[in-house]
């Protein structure tokens, strides 16, 4: 099993920046990949960015250049950086946890970020 706790969420006004975490904790495997994923009200869950364990990162069109994902393998955390934030980012985020070898995967309880002014 794999807990994740995120942190960082909140009102942030246009233009301004957030950063999120998300630590995980259990048993966790050397080959894994963590992520971030968010939905707005009335859309379906979507992704935003990717990291693996060896470092290899994706990111989703509309985050390239103003959101970077990171990680500290040896805190188990992920990162995500967000700059430049616009209304349509407004949604909750959530941090995603997937063991390459099985592809189980664990979700976090999800992070309210409210861009308005």
């Amino acid at each position: 099993q794999v807990q994740l706790v995120e942190s960082g969420g909140g009102l942030v006004q246009p233009g301004g920046s957030l950063r999120l975490s998300c630590a995980a904790s259990g048993v966790i495997p050397s080959l894994n990949a963590m992520g971030w994923y968010r939905q707005a009200p009335g859309k379906q869950r979507e992704l935003v960015a990717i990291i693996t364990s060896s470092g290899t990162t994706n990111h989703a069109e509309f985050a390239k250049g103003r959101f970077t994902i990171s990680r500290d393998n040896a805190k188990h955390t992920v990162y995500l950086q967000m700059n430049s934030l616009r209304s349509e980012d407004t949604a909750v985020y959530y941090c995603n946890f997937r063991m390459v070898v099985v592809g189980t995967t664990y979700w976090g309880q999800g992070t309210q970020v409210t861009v308005s002014s």
